[in-house]
């Protein structure tokens, strides 16, 4: 791999994340409802979807993946029915205080396996890894040290991307102070989450 062909890469998967879709309306929700902590371990969820993917074009299981096509259909129907139970949750949560904590909290297993799930229904995620990615790198010509590198990469700006939007995210939640506000940003931030589970099983 040359410097080149990382730092295209890089730009690549900056332009990927950073348009908004599925992913970035998911962690933006959750930074509303409850906060960074929370909405990171959404991203944590993404990025570990994005690595998946990555590995499976890297070791030559894209093949596999088309044969598992309709276990993907699955996945999305299953990841779509889970965010809107989630943003029901949200939804119907009612603030117990104006400080906001602990506003619409869910497990950390709740909100990574959200952002796991959401990775596995997308669409431009599954053709950008097992389509694209080969047209920046020389996929068999890769060495351990090359993946290594491409681990990173994607794990850096992936993450960095999906976290600035958590980051601004909860930034906005800390200006709600009153409780009627609160509630209504809560009933925003659910409704958004059962939209995008709504459209992940339309597209299914």
């Amino acid at each position: 791999m040359t410097i080149f062909s990382i730092l295209s890469l890089a730009g690549a998967i900056f332009l990927l994340a950073i348009i908004p879709g599925p992913g970035v309306f998911i962690t933006i929700s959750r930074a509303l409802a409850s906060g960074f902590k929370n909405a990171s371990l959404v991203v944590a969820g993404i990025v570990l979807g994005g690595l998946v993917f990555l590995l499976l074009a890297i070791y030559g299981l894209s093949t596999m993946a088309e044969i598992l096509g309709e276990f993907f259909v699955v996945v999305k129907y299953l990841g779509g029915v889970y965010l809107i139970w989630m943003g029901y949750k949200i939804w119907i949560e009612r603030p117990k205080n104006i400080n906001l904590e602990g506003v619409a909290e869910l497990s950390w297993k709740s909100n990574f396996f959200s952002g796991l799930a959401i990775t596995f229904g997308n669409p431009k995620v599954i053709l950008f890894y097992l389509g694209f990615l080969p047209t920046f790198v020389n996929l068999r010509a890769l060495s351990k040290f090359d993946v290594l590198i491409l681990v990173l990469v994607v794990s850096i700006v992936l993450g960095g991307v999906m976290l600035t939007y958590a980051y601004f995210g909860a930034s906005v939640k800390r200006l709600f102070k009153d409780e009627k506000i609160n509630r209504r940003k809560n009933c925003i931030a659910g409704g958004a989450m059962m939209t995008i589970g709504t459209v992940l099983i339309i597209k299914a």
